[in-house]
């Protein structure tokens, strides 16, 4: 039987920051309440990490406001520049700490921590909101008036929302979280930023480097998990929050924009996905075709992983037979290996999702070509088996609902590009998509997807400078980027003589 390594062992690797942060202070819950950090790929308790109760998320929030309010955070941008730029570098100190952090508590394979899962947001995320401090517009003119006979000037001026209430997700933890911190900051915002309770370490370390290695001031950022819903809750519902940053489903981001009306508040919501991997006509399938596995990255969980493969007709049984035997080789298990793929799920109750959706998924006449089980020679852990289905039609849930797991399925089409764009539509959600064919045909249908990013011929869309969100039911707004700026900035027009 194959086994991961030891959580005692992987805990070694790094030292743990369980208390909360809130305003400058690293404290346990008021109540001294805890939740255990379960490893997914063990389902050892790796340790504790603080639970906020209702005093120290009421604690945060006031913190927050108080800084926003009484403090220069919000106007002095060099300051802004500099305290960022001391984050950036002290990560850079934490790289290896963080990196087997990760893989003990989210199950996260080594080889996506040198990409998405760390490596990728650790060297820009922060770094460059920073720099953009100075390239931001931050006030331009609008040409001189007279309409009441006396002439006056117009100027637009760009100032911070105020306190951001900030709930990240558990699937990339630190990619989400500082992606936030990067731009809710260099926009000259404070913020409370709940991560979520499944993976906290990760977050928590964030707080401590803040405390510790920088000039931020005590309140511009409040770290506060907690495993009580109603609780975090507050963020969207508390008139001192002005707007709430929101990574996770569908549903809850349904929520969260109902919730936020009574104080309308704005909000960013970058929710689910259900992407599209499209095969044109004349697309090179020994090319294409192993971009297939990464639905299977971090077990599938990510919400711009492209889980349908939608194949033309005069291409589809080829396409299948390689698929199939393409991703019966990807690896699955120790997610510390660096030839594993596919680590396990982040809980029991994922894992049951997953394979429920697999039953699902045959009962409804899709055809199983790879996996579809637990894995025979794990012992431990939440681990689902890579798993594909042919002959998927788009009434079919597994086509339609997004499933954060290790499931592929691919879908016949016929009727050209233009039915290619059609399918990839069918869908409720629009946050990604890929597309493999010939220049000119893969840039245009890139452009008829409805969705928010689209990698085309293997490019690939990622960076702190580059703004992700989604169309429909993947959310409002985007993070990252100029566009990203502008979410965490309000407009003002004054008129002077």
């Amino acid at each position: 039987m194959t086994t991961v390594q030891p959580a005692s062992q992987m805990a070694r690797e790094f030292a743990p920051e369980s208390r909360l942060y809130i305003a400058g202070t690293l404290r346990t819950a008021t109540d001294g309440r805890t939740v255990d950090n379960i490893n997914p790929a063990t389902e050892e308790i790796l340790g504790v990490a603080a639970d906020a109760g209702p005093v120290d998320m009421d604690a945060a929030i006031g913190a927050a406001r108080h800084a926003f309010d009484n403090t220069n955070w919000a106007s002095d941008h060099s300051f802004r520049e500099h305290c960022l730029l001391q984050l950036h570098s002290a990560l850079q100190e934490e790289v290896e700490q963080l990196r087997a952090e990760l893989i003990a508590e989210t199950g996260c394979p080594v080889s996506s921590t040198y990409g998405p899962q760390l490596d990728w947001p650790i060297t820009e995320a922060i770094r460059w909101p920073a720099g953009y401090i100075n390239s931001f517009p931050w006030e331009r003119e609008l040409p001189d008036g007279a309409l009441l006979g006396s002439p006056y000037r117009r100027r637009v001026l760009k100032e911070p929302v105020g306190v951001v209430g900030a709930i990240s997700a558990w699937n990339f933890p630190f990619e989400i979280a500082s992606n936030k911190i990067g731009q809710v900051l260099a926009t000259g915002n404070t913020m409370v930023l709940k991560p979520a309770i499944e993976t906290p370490w990760s977050v928590l370390r964030l707080g401590r480097i803040i405390a510790e290695k920088t000039d931020i001031p005590p309140g511009v950022v409040n770290i506060v998990p907690t495993a009580s819903n109603e609780l975090a809750q507050t963020l969207v519902t508390d008139a001192r929050i002005d707007m709430v940053s929101f990574t996770g489903s569908s549903a809850v981001g349904q929520r969260i924009q109902s919730l936020s009306a009574a104080t309308m508040k704005r909000t960013l919501l970058e929710l689910g996905g259900k992407s599209a991997y499209i095969l044109l006509e004349d697309a090179d399938l020994e090319t294409a075709l192993p971009g297939c596995l990464g639905a299977f990255v971090h077990a599938g969980q990510g919400c711009g992983l492209t889980t349908r493969v939608l194949v033309p007709a005069s291409l589809y049984e080829q396409a299948v037979e390689a698929i199939t035997e393409l991703c019966s080789s990807a690896t699955v298990g120790d997610p510390t290996d660096p030839a594993t793929l596919c680590g396990p799920v982040v809980s029991k109750r994922q894992h049951d999702r997953v394979l429920e959706y697999i039953r699902i998924g045959s009962a409804e006449g899709g055809r199983l070509t790879v996996g579809g089980g637990v894995p025979e020679h794990m012992n431990a852990g939440y681990f689902v088996e890579p798993t594909v289905f042919a002959d998927v039609e788009p009434h079919h849930r597994l086509f339609k609902e997004e499933i954060f797991g290790p499931v592929l399925t691919i879908t016949s089409y016929d009727g050209g590009d233009d039915a290619a764009v059609a399918l990839a539509n069918t869908s409720d959600y629009g946050l990604a998509g890929a597309v493999f064919g010939s220049a000119d045909r893969a840039l245009e249908v890139a452009r008829k997807v409805r969705t928010g990013t689209m990698n085309v011929n293997g490019a690939v869309f990622y960076g702190a400078d580059a703004p992700f969100g989604g169309y429909k039911m993947s959310g409002l707004g985007r993070q990252n980027g100029h566009e990203g700026f502008e979410q965490y900035l309000q407009t003002k027009t004054i008129a002077f003589p």
